[in-house]
């Protein structure tokens, strides 16, 4: 082969990976958060559970108890709908736009959902500028393991760099993640507004 045949070749090459990308790589799309058009599956005085919109095939499951908010994503197990809730210590509320990261065939494997921390101020009550803003990272349950769950966190108010952080999260750690066995953790620079994360889990509810 000549030299101008392989330089040939080899744009060729170069220009047929360009055009593809890598097969595992990721991609993102959004979807809103509406609470006013998700259907309420039970609910009392201090909360209720709510199925949402979500992508087609996966559902959003929004849990409230005591002003306080937990988030399911995909066919998820109605033991863990019922017996799991991962939120803050103190009153918190989530944002209203989920990110959902996709795989190459375009399945979801992982959310990102921004929730604000309503840390007590100096009046002696919830304040704006006390306010604390999280990124959580979730595990999306798959129809054959029925399990979603938090995967990690990133304060999104002191890392500049929050939503890459966040993805990397996903891309790396969601689809192995081990719900009831491995611990969600903080990724960057962590302040003081975030608060301590809480975990309800269900007893004898893991990933296989």
């Amino acid at each position: 082969m000549t030299t101008d045949a392989r330089l040939t070749t080899a744009i060729a090459i170069f220009a047929m990976l360009a055009l593809t990308g890598p097969v595992t790589a990721a991609d993102s799309t959004y979807t809103d958060l509406d609470l006013d058009k998700c259907k309420t599956i039970a609910s009392d005085d201090m909360g209720a559970i709510m199925k949402c919109k979500g992508l087609k095939g996966y559902d959003i499951h929004f849990l409230e108890g005591d002003l306080r908010q937990s988030m399911l994503y995909g066919p998820v197990r109605k033991e863990l709908i019922e017996g799991a809730f991962e939120s803050f210590e103190p009153f918190n509320h989530v944002n209203t736009k989920v990110e959902w990261r996709l795989d190459a065939s375009g399945k979801p494997f992982a959310a990102i959902l921004r929730w604000f921390i309503e840390n007590i101020g100096d009046t002696g009550s919830p304040t704006k500028e006390a306010e604390g803003q999280v990124l959580v990272i979730s595990r999306v349950a798959q129809p054959d393991d029925g399990l979603s769950c938090v995967v990690g966190y990133v304060d999104a108010l002191s890392n500049p760099n929050a939503n890459e952080l966040a993805r990397q999260i996903a891309d790396n750690e969601a689809r192995d993640f081990a719900c009831g066995y491995q611990e969600s953790m903080w990724t960057g620079k962590r302040g003081d507004k975030t608060s301590d994360p809480t975990h309800v889990w269900p007893e004898g509810l893991a990933q296989e």
